[in-house]
């Protein structure tokens, strides 16, 4: 199986390509760039696998939580190569993409989501696959939500941030704090792999981000 996956929801933009349950990578801290650097990487990429776009099975992109302008960014060129190769496509999770960096299989991820809130979920693998024991949501970090039992490892941004709320709420969960931890191309596609095609869609349209929230700014009053 080819897969050729990428994620620009953060600062970082990345690319991985996943052969045959090989991945190889690349990445840079792109700003704001990354709708400048997405498309040179992704035919550098494919130049380092000797392949071309149709040589692909499929395609995979960070579908969100995440930056509004980096999710829209990986999920139209996503559309625009899939369309343009007849290649299905998938969203996934950025969520799940910082869980599955870790060994442990009890992970709660809260990203920084801007004006005082985090992206949260919370994954349980078994048999190496994640369940969803907290589904994604948009809150408050001393409104996270309470989670069962014990030997919980928290990990992305969110925790670097609100390091005292989230380990005041996790108090009696948590054994560890993974920090700095970001969703990655290569844990995208390995995800994506994981599903196989046949959970890909083959109508490009059908592709969307997962934004989670619905108000991009503060007013003046809020601030």
């Amino acid at each position: 199986m080819k897969i050729l996956a990428f994620d620009t929801s953060t600062e970082y933009c990345s690319v991985a390509l996943y052969l045959d349950g090989e991945t190889g990578k690349t990445e840079t801290l792109a700003g704001h760039r990354h709708s400048e650097l997405l498309l040179p990487m992704i035919r550098e990429t494919l130049n380092q696998g000797r392949l071309e776009l149709t040589d692909i099975d499929g395609l995979a992109f960070g579908a969100g939580p995440g930056s509004f302008t980096g999710l829209r960014i990986a999920c139209g060129v996503a559309q625009g190569l899939a369309f343009a190769a007849s290649l299905p496509v998938i969203g996934i999770s950025t969520l799940q993409a910082i869980a599955h960096q870790n060994t442990h299989d009890k992970i709660i991820v809260a990203i920084d989501a801007r004006m005082g809130e985090i992206y949260h979920a919370a994954y349980i693998r078994q048999e190496n696959n994640w369940h969803t024991v907290s589904k994604p949501i948009l809150c408050q970090p001393q409104h996270a939500p309470a989670l069962p039992g014990s030997q919980w490892i928290g990990c992305g941004s969110g925790f670097d941030i609100y390091h005292r709320i989230l380990s005041e709420c996790y108090n009696q969960n948590l054994i560890k704090i993974n920090y700095t931890c970001y969703p990655h191309a290569q844990e995208i596609a390995q995800l994506a792999a994981a599903k196989g095609i046949s959970d890909f869609h083959t109508d490009p349209a059908q592709a969307a981000p997962v934004y989670l929230r619905n108000k991009v700014a503060l007013k003046e009053s809020e601030r």
